[in-house]
């Protein structure tokens, strides 16, 4: 079974990043994508929220066809987790130079750590080379509307502290 790893904060989950798990999904029997949280940092949405958000994102589409799409929570090393589910590729959107420069000394840490660590860089489609987290959560907090940069079918006002 060829299993790979989608690691990521998603504080939120963007179409960016949903565009390229549609995308490397036929690709593979099945896709873990894993919600890296740090217990020092506190993020906009706390991380069941993001991983509800990614499920309904799943739930809602009709994109991933045979390929079976899990959605989890982890905390530590990524080399960690990609040796413990058995994974054979880590997914990994760029959508810049800058983003590539990052994610290559990650990988070259990755394959310090686990010598059959393998990255798999997608870039992002041209209409989500401006979406990121950090827009997204720009936006909301500036009380723009964010819903059109994220999956279809995710409101973002569902997954919203509001207490």
């Amino acid at each position: 079974m060829k299993i790979a790893l989608f690691p990521g904060s998603f504080d939120p989950f963007t179409a960016g990043h949903f565009d390229v798990l549609e995308r490397v999904a036929p690709l593979f029997d099945k896709v873990v994508v894993a919600v890296g949280y740090n217990h020092l940092k506190r993020g906009m949405l706390d991380v069941d929220r993001r991983v509800a958000l990614i499920r309904r994102a799943v739930e809602v589409s009709d994109s991933f066809g045979s390929t079976d799409i899990e959605v989890i929570s982890y905390s530590g090393l990524t080399a960690d987790l990609y040796r413990k589910i058995g994974a054979c590729a880590v997914i990994r959107g760029v959508r810049t130079t800058a983003d590539f420069e990052s994610e290559k000394v990650i990988d070259q840490a990755n394959r310090f750590l686990e010598k059959d660590f393998r990255t798999l860089l997608v870039p992002s489609s041209d209409e989500y080379s401006f979406v990121s987290s950090t827009v997204v959560r720009d936006i909301l907090l500036n009380g723009g509307d964010v819903n059109p940069l994220l999956p279809k079918g995710v409101d973002i006002n569902d997954f919203i502290n509001k207490e």
